[in-house]
C-alpha cells in the first residue's frame, strides 16, 4: 500500500458551491475511512483548503478517488500530491 498526503484549495469565488456539496463530501470521506483508504483528513487552520492522508494500492487508485469527490472542481482544487513513507504505522 502507498500513502499519499493530498493539499486541496478552496476558491473563495465558488465558496457557496462548495458549501452546498459539502454534505456529501462529507459521507464520501466517512465511507473511504471506513474502507480504510482514508487515514484523515481536516481543512487547514487558515480555511484556505484542506490536508487529506490516503492510503491506497498505487496513484491510480487515489485519482480514481479524488475524481470521485463530490466537491464541484471549481469549488475545490487538488494543489499537492505527495508519496509519503510514515516513520510510523497508523493505527484506524
Amino acid at each position: 500500500m502507498a500513502v499519499f498526503i493530498v493539499e486541496t484549495h478552496y476558491d473563495p469565488a465558488h465558496s457557496e458551491e462548495r458549501m452546498a456539496a459539502r454534505p456529501a463530501h462529507l459521507v464520501n470521506l466517512d465511507r473511504m475511512l471506513e474502507r480504510g483508504q482514508l487515514v484523515n483528513a481536516g481543512p487547514l487552520a487558515d480555511g484556505s483548503g484542506a490536508v487529506l492522508i490516503y492510503t491506497v494500492p498505487d496513484r491510480a487508485a487515489l485519482d480514481h478517488l479524488l475524481e470521485a469527490d463530490p466537491y464541484p472542481k471549481t469549488a475545490v482544487q487538488v494543489t499537492s500530491v505527495r508519496e509519503w513513507t510514515p516513520n510510523y504505522h497508523f493505527h484506524p
